[in-house]
């Protein structure tokens, strides 16, 4: 996406979502839902967002601003917190904050599993809850996030174009998360990991269904990827490729191969971080599947503002220019049913990942994610990616 057309995004925040309710009246000429005025749309809305942590960067840095320009371009209010890893305070977070009159949630999940009895409350109190880039196993819940099965197929289709056949390391994230346990893993499946396996292509070092990294903390990940090395040379086995679910567990695995001075194999993330999409500048990550967080950011802010408007869930629809095509490649997203692992049903907005290899950093710079002094930082000239000539 080039300048001008993220540009035009940032005013687009203000438009929100057509929506169907019981009070709404159908436009003559469309049929639609009447829409109304971005200034008073969010008007008494209180949407409150509790994030699991802000350890990640991409939350703070691009998630969290784009919701809170959305709601408030809206004329609602936004208020959040951050449980810094706990369960507990996640919980305590979601009851101070319907406490506070929130009339939508936001909920990124610490433990989809433990945040359920909060997310009843909410929905005793006739509280909508979205589900953020976590699914949470709820039929009550709108799940907004991208493609986690395409994010894992695209992980894996890079990195075996690459490197075909050869022993692999699989390291996950945490095994709370869905995505870790699920989708991920059945992206890997859909770009041939199991098929090569089972044809003896590539053998897995480490457990056949990987390593989980508790949290996806950076520090667990390098500890056990140190592990694995060491286990590797002492059983005669050369690492040729590295499969790490997101970019957080990918620059422990990075931490570990320079500790252990061992080189780097291509390696997968997701999320696109800064230091990422750097280390893939600099050859020390192979591919990084970027989730764009600013257009996410801005489909949870206006779905919010329509379901505090009282739409329903399953009918939402996001208004043409709000989401960049590149995530949301048909006009106006409109909520699609989603089968959850857990046998539930629930409306969804999925929006589409975009594969970062070194010779497509220009995207990243073209989007505004970062500057190229961030991207190309320590990047020898003469070895340099065009994006950072």
């Amino acid at each position: 996406m080039n300048v001008r057309r993220f540009a035009g995004l940032a005013a687009a925040a203000a438009m929100f979502v057509t929506a169907c309710s019981s009070s709404a009246s159908p436009s003559p000429a469309s049929g639609t839902a009447s829409q109304p005025a971005a200034s008073q749309a969010g008007a008494g809305c209180v949407v409150g967002v509790s994030w699991n942590n802000f350890q990640q960067p991409r939350w703070a840095a691009h998630d969290k601003p784009n919701i809170q320009k959305t709601v408030e371009a809206a004329g609602g209010t936004y208020i959040d917190a951050d449980a810094n890893l706990s369960v507990e305070q996640q919980a305590t977070d979601i009851d101070t904050m319907i406490s506070k009159g929130a009339k939508v949630l936001i909920v990124l999940a610490q433990d989809t599993k433990a945040v359920l009895p909060e997310i009843a409350k909410a929905k005793q109190a006739g509280i909508p809850v979205i589900a953020y880039d976590r699914l949470i196993e709820d039929p009550s819940v709108l799940y907004i996030t991208f493609d986690n099965v395409a994010v894992g197929k695209d992980q894996a289709a890079a990195v075996m174009a690459k490197v075909p056949t050869g022993n692999y390391v699989l390291i996950k994230g945490d095994p709370g998360d869905p995505n870790a346990s699920t989708f991920l893993p059945q992206g890997w499946d859909q770009a041939g990991l199991k098929d090569a396996v089972t044809a003896g292509k590539i053998k897995i070092l480490n457990p056949p269904d990987g390593t989980f990294t508790n949290a996806w903390k950076t520090e667990t990940a390098q500890s056990n990827m140190e592990a694995i090395i060491d286990k590797a040379n002492a059983d005669g086995n050369k690492i040729n490729a590295i499969l790490a679910e997101n970019d957080s567990t990918a620059l422990g695995v990075v931490g570990a191969l320079t500790a252990k001075s061992y080189g780097y194999p291509p390696l997968s993330g997701q999320d696109g971080d800064t230091a990422n999409l750097n280390n893939v500048a600099l050859g020390k990550q192979y591919v990084d599947i970027w989730k764009n967080a600013n257009e996410l950011g801005k489909a949870a802010g206006a779905a919010a503002i329509a379901l505090c408007n009282g739409g329903s869930m399953a009918s939402l629809k996001l208004a043409d220019g709000i989401l960049d095509p590149t995530v949301a490649p048909v006009a106006g997203l409109t909520a699609q049913p989603f089968k959850t692992p857990g046998g539930n049903t629930v409306s969804s907005f999925i929006l589409q990942p975009t594969p970062i290899t070194a010779d497509k950093l220009q995207t990243v710079l073209d989007g505004q994610w970062v500057t190229k002094a961030d991207l190309c930082k320590g990047v020898d000239a003469a070895t340099a990616p065009a994006a950072c000539k």
